[in-house]
């Protein structure tokens, strides 16, 4: 790479990232409607104890995810908990950026030596596919649980005709039960591609996936689970905070559902922000008449667990060189 691009893509890339997250996240906060409203409800419950053990789990959140890059980089390299942590909050600020937030590699390869990137790409995917996973297998137990097993309330059964919820529901479980299969036979696909020279090339990268065995994605799985508990637990505690009034094993399923439904549903980091809050609102209307609370809950949890993050993340690449200058 000729050394005058190098300097460009250390000094320059950094910063024009963060100008280009700064301005995104300004252009969703600010262009919403009623967002003062929103913003103040969450400002007067500052000092609630509540909302201060939600920001404490956002750093619970991150910090699973960091032990979860480590074990899987560590396939290809020594890493170090601090820099695993620092890693996936860089790529957290890159995949702000992208749509359904799929370019979290962007950032997470930077602390990977330079030799070893290209095949990183496949181990954030590993995790990433581990993480929707969970989102999905949860996602299906909330529709289940509360179309067949619910006796107490049947209000999110009246939001689809009949048919489109048993359409939703299955296929829901059928996608969920391939991509569960697909993720405990990843050496598989591995092994599929070696038997087709043309792709050579892409096999000398991906080969890293046919190192793990069954107890080490368990063990990833896990991870995913875990982080998953954390930041649902964020939700329904901060919905609580903003007074909305909802019983706690109901918010929890009902929150299943959202997100699943992100998980699935097309967003772009410019979008991101209303589609979550509009999700939110279309579920949670069912169960309680206080939109600026479910909004107010949806706004902060995205400040929380992504702005912070992402904000952090990009000062981080601002740090580091991207290439080696020789």
């Amino acid at each position: 790479m000729n050394k005058k691009v190098k300097i460009l893509i250390n000094y320059f890339l950094g910063p024009v990232l963060f100008v280009i997250l700064s301005w995104s996240l300004y252009r969703q906060i600010f262009a919403r409607p009623n967002v003062g409203i929103q913003w103040q409800q969450i400002q007067n419950s500052w000092m609630n104890s509540k909302l201060l053990l939600v920001v404490f789990l956002m750093a619970v959140n991150w910090g699973i995810e960091a032990v979860k890059w480590r074990l899987l980089v560590r396939h290809l390299q020594p890493f170090s908990y601090f820099r695993a942590f620092k890693s996936v909050l860089s790529g957290c600020s890159v995949t702000m950026l992208t749509p359904n937030r799929i370019g979290e590699y962007g950032g997470r390869i930077l602390y990977v030596e330079e030799g070893n990137r290209i095949s990183a790409i496949s181990l954030t995917i590993v995790g990433s596919i581990s993480q929707l996973l969970v989102t999905m297998m949860m996602g299906c137990m909330g529709l289940l649980l509360l179309k067949y097993f619910s006796q107490t309330d049947h209000a999110i059964t009246t939001f689809l005709p009949a048919f489109w919820q048993n359409v939703i529901t299955s296929l829901s479980v059928v996608l969920t039960v391939l991509l569960l299969l697909f993720y405990i036979r990843l050496g598989w696909l591995v092994r599929i591609m070696e038997k087709i020279p043309a792709l050579y090339k892409v096999v000398k990268h991906i080969s890293v996936l046919d190192e793990f065995n069954n107890m080490q994605l368990i063990q990833i799985l896990s991870l995913s689970f875990l982080r998953y508990l954390v930041f649902v637990l964020q939700y329904v505690l901060l919905l609580q905070v903003m007074d909305v009034h909802i019983a706690g094993w109901l918010c929890f399923l009902l929150l299943t559902i959202f997100y699943l439904v992100m998980a699935v549903a097309p967003t772009f980091a410019f979008i991101e922000l209303p589609v979550r809050i509009s999700a939110s609102w279309a579920i949670f209307q069912l169960y309680t008449s206080n939109q600026t609370g479910v909004s107010a809950a949806a706004l902060g949890i995205w400040i929380i667990n992504l702005v912070i993050p992402a904000v952090i993340g990009s000062l981080l690449i601002l740090s580091i060189k991207i290439v080696k200058e020789k």
